[in-house]
């Protein structure tokens, strides 16, 4: 399958997951808030399917805004203690667009045979019609790229 794609890369990645977290659209929405009024920008979001009550919610902000990310999760969890935060620094995120994913089928197949036969370690996937973004560790990311690149290339 042929394509036109751009594959692009951005660097200094901070994943933050929140595990054990109410399942409560009004807790999600305060959590937002509390990261827009600390001024801090997010960009790939990820929710899993609830069980019961619970959910874990992932996302990602610039690896500058890390430290004000973490006051933030800190100040929910004092009203939330059972509020579970993993942070991982230093990741990448790999993004593959195409107009042509509206309508071509089989377009996240090739990305993530691309991503299998790299062997890389996927942290994150958000998708869009148009966008499969990957979020990854940085030594994997040149690798990735060129993986996805050359499978769309055939």
């Amino acid at each position: 399958m042929k394509i036109s794609q751009t594959v692009s890369i951005t660097e200094d990645v901070t994943l933050i997951t929140l595990s054990d977290s109410p399942a409560d659209i009004h807790f999600i929405s305060s959590i937002f808030d509390c990261i827009a009024e600390a001024k801090i920008s997010v960009d790939m979001i990820a929710q899993s399917a609830p069980i019961g009550d619970r959910t874990s919610l992932s996302f990602t902000v610039s690896d500058d805004d890390m430290r004000k990310a973490l006051d933030v999760v800190s100040s929910l969890r004092v009203s939330h203690p059972s509020l579970r935060p993993s942070i991982s620094s230093g990741n990448v995120k790999v993004s593959v667009y195409s107009e042509q994913m509206r309508t071509q089928p089989g377009v996240a197949s090739k990305v993530f045979s691309a991503a299998a036969s790299s062997n890389v370690d996927i942290r994150l996937v958000t998708t869009s019609e148009v966008d499969i973004s990957l979020l990854i560790t940085k030594p994997e990311a040149e690798t990735l790229s060129k993986a996805i690149e050359s499978a769309f290339a055939e």
